[in-house]
């Protein structure tokens, strides 16, 4: 029964990582919206020139998203989670 249980919270630990990283990008686009509209813009009817046409809007954008999807943000987005967790945990109990 243990490896069973024990399968099942990993099951649920992957399901709440995907979670917070589907959630992740979501912010990180939000935040990042008008440099999103930019390189959009510049790309618009482009097709292979848009490599070297947008680049610095490439670039740009880049930089802003990964400003909110690192390692580093994910990382702490698990810790909130984990500490609302306990939060419900101790609530109940």
């Amino acid at each position: 029964m243990g490896y069973i249980q024990e399968a099942r919270e990993n099951h649920v630990k992957k399901k709440v990582e995907e979670a917070l990283r589907s959630k992740m990008k979501q912010k990180a686009l939000q935040e990042c919206k008008d440099l999103a509209s930019k390189y959009a813009e510049c790309s618009y009817g482009r097709t292979i020139s848009v490599v070297w046409q947008c680049r610095q809007q490439a670039k740009e954008l880049n930089e802003c998203l990964h400003q909110f999807t690192n390692d580093d943000v994910l990382e702490e987005m698990k810790r909130d989670y984990m500490l609302q967790q306990d939060g419900k945990v101790s609530a109940k109990g």
